[in-house]
Order: C-alpha cells, then sequence, then structure tokens
C-alpha cells in the first residue's frame, strides 16, 4: 500500500484513514491527524496526565475514573495505562471510559501504536483484546488486568454521555481540532461534561480556541491557561468546584 493511499479495511466505521510517515493516522473526513505529528505520546503526558495532576492524584487509592472524548488509537489509554502500572497503589483501581463515534478497526490500532515501543505491552494486549469488527453503537469493555478496565462507549458523544452513570474524576477533551470537528466542543457536550465530573475533579486539552474556552467556563469549570506542548502557546485546564 502506498504511505498515503486511502486505508478503508483498517479504517473506523464510515471513517476513511490516510497513512502519513507510515504509521501516522489522518482522517479524511475531519482533515486531522490523530494526534500531535511532534510526539502523540510525550503531547499525552503533557497535556492530559499533567494538566490533570497525574500521577500524583493516583497516590489517595481507591477508584479512579477518566472520561475521556475521542478514543481514536488508544494512545492516550495506553500512556495512562503504563504510568498507572508504575504509580498506582495496591488498593487502586482506574476505570478508563471513552466516548468514540467511529471506532477504529484492530488493525489500524495496532499500527499507529507500534511507533512507540515505549507503550509496546500496553499495545499488544489492547491489539488481543480488541474486538475484529467494533461496533457502531453499544460498549467495547475490557479488562486490561487486575487493577485497569476500559470502556470505549460507541456512539454520538452527546447522547452517550447525557445517559452515562459514571461521574469521572478526571477528563481528556480529545477530539478532533475544533476548527474541524465543532461538535465535540459544543456547549451542550461541555455541559454534559460538567455534569458527570466528581466534586474536585479536572479537566484537560490541547485546544484553545476562545469558544472552547467560553463553552467550557459557561459550563461551571474553572478554567486556566497553560503552555501547550511543542511549541503551542496554549492549552486549557481546569476544575469543577
Amino acid at each position: 500500500m502506498a504511505e498515503n493511499a486511502p486505508d478503508t479495511a483498517s479504517a473506523a466505521h464510515g471513517l476513511t484513514l490516510d497513512w502519513h510517515e507510515g504509521d501516522m493516522p489522518y482522517s479524511q473526513a475531519f482533515g486531522d491527524h490523530f494526534y500531535c505529528r511532534t510526539d502523540g505520546r510525550l503531547e499525552c503526558g503533557h497535556v492530559f496526565l499533567h494538566g490533570n495532576g497525574l500521577p500524583q492524584r493516583w497516590a489517595e487509592g481507591g477508584d479512579f475514573v477518566i472520561g475521556e472524548l475521542g478514543f481514536g488509537t488508544g494512545l492516550n489509554l495506553c500512556e495512562t495505562w503504563r504510568q498507572w502500572r508504575a504509580a498506582r497503589p495496591a488498593n487502586g483501581l482506574l476505570h478508563f471510559v471513552s466516548f468514540e463515534r467511529f471506532p477504529l478497526a484492530g488493525a489500524a490500532i495496532d499500527r499507529a501504536l507500534s511507533h512507540w515501543p515505549e507503550i509496546d505491552p500496553e499495545r499488544q494486549t489492547l491489539a488481543s483484546l480488541w474486538p475484529d469488527s467494533p461496533p457502531d453503537e453499544g460498549e467495547i469493555a475490557l479488562v486490561l488486568d487486575e487493577q485497569t478496565r476500559l470502556t470505549v462507549v460507541c456512539g454520538a458523544a452527546l447522547e452517550r454521555l447525557a445517559d452515562s452513570p459514571f461521574s469521572f474524576d478526571a477528563w481528556y477533551l480529545d477530539g478532533f481540532a475544533p476548527s474541524r470537528n465543532p461538535d465535540m466542543w459544543s456547549v451542550e457536550l461541555m455541559q454534559q461534561v460538567f455534569a458527570h465530573t466528581s466534586d474536585g475533579g479536572t479537566f484537560a486539552t490541547y485546544a484553545a480556541a476562545g469558544f472552547v474556552r467560553r463553552n467550557l467556563a459557561a459550563a461551571g469549570f474553572e478554567v486556566e491557561r497553560r503552555p501547550g506542548f511543542a511549541g503551542k502557546r496554549e492549552m486549557l485546564c481546569g476544575r469543577r468546584r
């Protein structure tokens, strides 16, 4: 297959991928890469883990629930799981819950994540457990290890989150760029994110667009600007008080 040729066999349902630089997935529908081209794994640590005060918050023990908008290739899950395994207390349970409209096929996930040897054990486990044909609607529920659970909620994020029974301790807001996918950053969806955030819960996102910041603040979050990753001027994080 040519490097930039469309890959329909390993794409999401209804979402055709191009592959740039060998293993960098690019969505034709949204005109955007799935993660930062500099280094998506390091971006995850800078934006989502550090932006939510992780792994330090895990030291308290007990259950910790992370919500994510946009599972994509599972990169954020694998890097979070890697750091969780290194820092988790004996009595800790991590539940990673991601909302994804177009779940990727396992071959695409495996191909994209193979770029990072640092998460190779996590990639292999995720790829071995991932269904051959992920559903357009419903849930993918996986036991990753004795202290780690993954649930990918398939379908439109607004409707699926509104029906969710979970209260989240931290959020990874990681949809495609706001300019490409504004529905994933709408005030209605940010209101649902806030409503499903525990007291003292946090969010972090690479996005810094003005309307995203305003929508998060209007939903009720205290919003803070921080330096972004790899020369990006700003990112956003915040807390529910």
